[in-house]
């Protein structure tokens, strides 16, 4: 993935091992992309939020078949097609660990950390995060400062085409309570609390024609930026995304090392759309700005939107992150023997050399305090 669409810069210091599965939102990456047999480099790290839980659960899926007979319960995406498979929520079929448990020790915990910790524990391993900051969430964390407020790292919500994120708290009992429904609206907070909004609600009528319906009669932007949308927009692999769903996505992969506003512009968008109407929904998406953020990233979401009702739709949490997002997830792992590790920075991957030819990760070495560090050792990092 783009530097953009990560929104932090990728360190070129650590080797490919194997089954590196790095969730700490672009901290490490990979120096080198192969993958050979068990050498597994998969980067999961928080891009936006539409695909790293997907990313995350493919990359326990990864390990749980490197070291097991037993199938996932579901086809992976590359035996469907692109359109069949963004709606698909993946599963991690549950491990044979001849021998005893396999530990796995992850680096970070975030959303995408501690989703792929759930996956594995579920599939059979034994579990270790190890988180530099001392709370978890990542992007979508918060804290409680010595006043008792909750802290948040920025606006979050969550759209309806977040399948594999809903999944996985309707498993843990938790979606209906904790992520609240909205109006199908989106709403703008402008200078002075002048308010506009994106209204996609057009009774039975559904996509693509509700999302039209919204940018033209939003009073969010003035008709020439509505005429440099539909210019932009209307020459967009969304529009062959209705009718050749895979080749729109292709066309849209192609674009991730281009900023939105990159193309947009290039397109024939005006600047005070992105300043009025696509700022504020890409800071939304991934706390970047259309100058950062990733082409792909944005169309992917806009695609979407154009295929399904469903997903232009919004849920808020109830409250805090802490106590409504990563708390049921941390409960769940830590009540089935999973280990979160706060304030315990990851200072170097220790791995050694197979005998033929490969890497082989051991373990970690993370921080145990101000000058010291310890080794913690596991069969997969």
């Amino acid at each position: 993935r783009s530097e953009k669409l990560q929104g932090c810069e990728r360190k070129q210091g650590v080797e490919t091992m194997s089954a590196f599965v790095s969730c700490t939102g672009g901290a490490l990456a990979n120096r080198s992309g192969s993958s050979v047999g068990f050498r597994e480099t998969v980067d999961v790290s928080g891009s936006a939020r539409t695909t790293h839980s997907r990313k995350c659960r493919q990359a326990a899926r990864n390990i749980v078949a490197a070291v097991s007979s037993t199938p996932s319960s579901t086809s992976s995406a590359s035996s469907t097609s692109l359109r069949d498979a963004v709606w698909e929520v993946n599963k991690v079929g549950r491990a044979e660990n001849s021998g005893g448990k396999r530990k796995v020790a992850i680096v970070g915990a975030g959303l995408a950390a501690l989703s792929t910790a759930i996956e594995l524990i579920d599939a059979g391993f034994d579990v270790e995060l190890f988180e530099g900051r001392p709370f978890v969430g990542g992007k979508v964390g918060s804290w409680v400062d010595q006043d008792g407020n909750h802290i948040e790292m920025g606006l979050h919500v969550f759209f309806g085409c977040y399948y594999n994120l809903f999944d996985l708290m309707q498993r843990l009992g938790v979606l209906d309570d904790n992520f609240l429904k909205k109006d199908h609206r989106h709403m703008f907070v402008n200078l002075e609390g002048v308010l506009g909004e994106l209204d996609f609600r057009m009774g039975p009528v559904g996509a693509p024609i509700n999302g039209l319906k919204a940018f033209f009669t939003t009073e969010q932007l003035p008709i020439v930026d509505k005429l440099a949308n539909a210019l932009a927009l209307g020459t967009s692999p969304i529009v062959r995304g209705l009718v050749d769903f895979d080749g729109a996505m292709r066309e849209i992969r192609e674009l991730d090392n281009v900023s939105f506003s990159e193309w947009f512009t290039s397109k024939g968008g005006s600047r005070g759309s992105i300043d009025r109407l696509w700022n504020p929904i890409a800071y939304a998406l991934g706390f970047l700005d259309c100058d950062e953020i990733s082409a792909r990233c944005m169309l992917t979401i806009f695609i979407l939107f154009a295929i399904r009702s469903e997903a232009s739709k919004l849920r808020m949490l109830k409250g805090s992150p802490d106590n409504y997002l990563t708390k049921p997830m941390v409960e769940y792992i830590t009540s089935r023997g999973g280990k979160i590790n706060l304030k315990r920075f990851v200072r170097e991957i220790r791995y050694e050399e197979t005998p033929s030819g490969g890497l082989r990760a051991t373990g970690l070495e993370v921080s145990s305090g101000p000058e010291s560090n310890s080794t913690v050792q596991a069969d997969i990092v």
